[in-house]
């Protein structure tokens, strides 16, 4: 069974920009006994950042061209999560959008990827591998 890997937008925003803590990042992606995972919320909001920060055209890029070239499964939004993540921001200090990554790790029992300080808040409940 494969290792599951559930990529916020600060993981998959450091790999992207070859950061300095990108290579965890890397190294899930090519790993043949990861599964890596990404909350279609995190997408979008991997989408705005870069749009602010390089411009709709680089942002529609990477939705159009360097997203589907990588190894992530996208993970759609339900009722249930939807609950489960406002269960979170209503008991966590965390973003809403940092409370479905949460939820969508808890429901796929997968570990979250990240540096995003938020995620200190529920390091008890979920697993979380800081980059």
């Amino acid at each position: 069974m494969k290792k599951k890997i559930l990529l916020d937008s600060y993981a998959l925003l450091a790999y992207l920009k070859k950061e300095d803590n990108h290579l965890p990042v890397k190294e899930a992606l090519s790993s043949e006994d990861t599964l890596c995972m990404m909350n279609e919320l995190n997408i979008g909001e991997t989408y705005y950042i870069l749009s602010r920060q390089r411009g709709h055209e680089q942002a529609d890029y990477f939705l159009e061209v360097i997203l589907p070239s990588l190894p992530i499964k996208a993970i759609p939004n339900d009722f249930r999560q939807t609950i489960e993540a406002s269960r979170l921001k209503a008991k966590y200090p965390m973003s809403f959008v940092d409370c479905f990554a949460a939820a969508t790790a808890l429901a796929e029992r997968a570990v979250i990827l990240t540096g995003d300080p938020e995620f200190k808040n529920v390091e008890g409940l979920i697993a979380i591998k800081w980059l």
